[in-house]
């Protein structure tokens, strides 16, 4: 960890989404300088990697980096492994677009940097209201690694160690995206989809985009989603 750390300092995983974008502004406003993280995991596309890139240059991060990491090479999931159709609608239980351990591999790599930043947050978009029925999408989950970071780090064991933010939790897309709209959020620069093209066009079909959609519409905002 850096000597003396700047307390205002926080790792925000932007992932190009909605979500994130959103969360991402709600930390500036709480006056945090934001350190944006994205992951190339080997998902479907690059388009949501071309709109993190968009959205943290737009909300001003102070630095913005992308990790590799290869969960393609195991596979086990419609977004990572083409053999997998992408469902076009709802199923029942925890749906094949679940990543393994995704949001805890993610988390852990953005641990890393705000140790080493001396960051007194870290933020993620995740939402157990409307969401996919992700495990890692959870309060308990939240929760868990938590306690992780206090026994686990460094800075944790120290007293310092940097605080899970999901203010998104226990909101439902439609407050999400109000709460966005009078930040300042310009969602037609995310990409939610996931089957996006190569230009970030979304198929209007996947659940994200279904609960993207209904989100917009509940919120009584115009939808800015570009389809193909």
């Amino acid at each position: 960890m850096s000597e003396g750390g700047n307390p205002m300092s926080a790792v925000v995983m932007v992932s190009g989404g909605l979500d994130s974008a959103t969360v991402l502004a709600m930390a500036q406003v709480q006056g945090y300088r934001c350190y944006a993280l994205s992951f190339d995991y080997g998902q479907r596309h690059a388009a949501e990697l071309d709109a993190a890139r968009r959205v943290a240059l737009r909300r001003g991060a102070v630095e913005h980096r992308v990790l590799r990491i290869d969960l393609g090479g195991f596979g086990g999931s419609a977004l990572t492994d083409p053999s997998i159709a992408v469902p076009e609608a709802p199923s029942a239980g925890i749906p094949v677009t679940y990543v393994p351990a995704r949001n805890i591999l993610f988390l852990a790599h953005a641990l890393a940097w705000a140790e080493v930043l001396g960051a007194r947050a870290i933020f993620l978009g995740i939402n157990a209201v409307d969401y996919s029925g992700y495990p890692d999408c959870r309060p308990e989950f939240v929760h868990a690694f938590q306690q992780l970071i206090d026994c686990g780090t460094r800075a944790g064991v120290d007293g310092a160690g940097p605080r899970v933010e999901a203010p998104l939790l226990h909101l439902t897309k439609a407050e999400i995206i109000q709460r966005g709209t009078e930040l300042g959020v310009d969602y037609g620069e995310t990409v939610s989809c996931y089957t996006a093209d190569d230009q970030g066009r979304a198929c209007g079909r996947c659940d994200s985009c279904r609960l993207r959609a209904i989100g917009f519409a509940d919120a009584g905002v115009q939808d800015p989603t570009r389809y193909r």
